[in-house]
């Protein structure tokens, strides 16, 4: 009965917000035909907002679990939305053991994770070392990678536009801990995400 109930809430919420998406921010969305409908996925994008990842949720046509910092938790509403969206939390600036086996048992079940590789809002243009969590469970799993360009949703330009590009694979680096092979994988990874924003 649980599982009815959250399933339920799950889809008033994600019409909520998609509703509020295209009415509020006139979101258009791109590059749906480039999402398997099978299969696990790995969702990252670029983060400038609280916007984005309810934008990814509910337009990606597919069930996804968030890998979030732990501290959102601490907020009710975005609490609310971890729970509706089984949101993995994560502790910051360490490694979390935990959330990392939860998110390969995700991907192993065929199912989706999202994240965003520059770990914070806005992390690029902060300067920060964008983290090659995408990489690992790439490489780890036989998950596709794609890349999503959020662009819009500010004060300068409400309208927002979210495109997801076309599958990643990296199954030819299954199971390396090569560190130069995962820095390139997020390298690669972030310039198909910058190209996606222009």
């Amino acid at each position: 009965m649980k599982k009815v109930i959250k399933a339920i809430i799950k889809w008033i919420v994600r019409g909520a917000i998609y509703l509020w998406c295209k009415i509020y921010y006139r979101a258009e969305i791109k590059g749906l035909e480039n999402i398997p409908k099978q299969g696990p996925i790995i969702f990252c994008g670029n983060h400038r907002t609280y916007l984005d990842p309810p934008l990814i949720v509910c337009t990606a046509k597919r069930e996804m679990h968030f890998l979030a910092k732990e501290e959102l938790a601490k907020n009710p509403f975005l609490n609310f939305l971890g729970w509706a969206f089984e949101a993995i939390h994560v502790k910051r600036d360490e490694k979390d053991v935990s959330a990392i086996k939860e998110s390969l048992k995700v991907l192993k079940k065929g199912e989706c994770i999202a994240l965003f590789p520059e770990g914070t809002r806005n992390g690029l243009e902060k300067g920060e070392k964008v983290k090659d969590g995408v990489a690992f469970f790439a490489v780890r799993s036989d998950a596709k990678v794609i890349p999503c360009g959020i662009k819009g949703g500010t004060k300068d330009n409400k309208k927002v536009t979210i495109t997801y590009g076309k599958p990643l694979d990296y199954s030819q680096y299954k199971g390396s801990k090569d560190k130069d092979v995962l820095d390139n994988i997020t390298k690669e990874i972030m310039e198909n995400i910058i190209k996606l924003t222009k």
